[in-house]
């Protein structure tokens, strides 16, 4: 029996479960990953984080975390204490991790914010606005930004 064949054979049902186990979410991440490398060639996935710490006690004060694939560099998270805000610290946290990601192959950025986070700082560092969804959450927006 060939494996399209033992596919079609098999019965399938659809569950919900409230916390997958770490192995399903593995196999569905991979099997994403192989499709998306047969569809459009080797992503060549990395991941980038830089982190502002207090030089006393370490502490945690700001960040980025963010991902390169197919020569994008997607910033998922950027954050700066509150008390620290307005220092420079945020552009120097996203120019660190655009530097490094242009000297890992790096040709384009893009991200994504509310319009209660931080679109006019963006907008500030030279991202543009390239798409929107209105009323996410409702009574605000979520802008998809990108530097050209």
């Amino acid at each position: 029996m060939g494996k399209e064949s033992k596919i079609m054979s098999k019965k399938y049902q659809i569950l919900y479960e409230e916390k997958p186990e770490e192995s399903a979410w593995g196999i569905i991440g991979r099997g994403v990953g192989s499709y998306n490398r047969q569809q459009a060639g080797e992503d060549n996935f990395q991941r980038l984080r830089f982190v502002l710490r207090a030089s006393d006690d370490e502490e945690v004060a700001g960040g980025v975390i963010a991902e390169l694939y197919w020569e994008w560099l997607h910033v998922d998270l950027l954050w700066v204490k509150e008390g620290l805000r307005g220092r420079g610290y945020g552009s120097q946290i996203l120019t660190r991790v655009e530097e490094e990601a242009r000297r890992r192959g790096s040709k384009n950025v893009y991200l994504d914010t509310f319009s209660f986070q931080a679109p006019d700082f963006y907008k500030k560092l030279g991202y543009e606005v390239f798409s929107e969804l209105p009323d996410f959450p409702v009574g605000h927006q979520r802008y998809f930004m990108r530097i050209r």
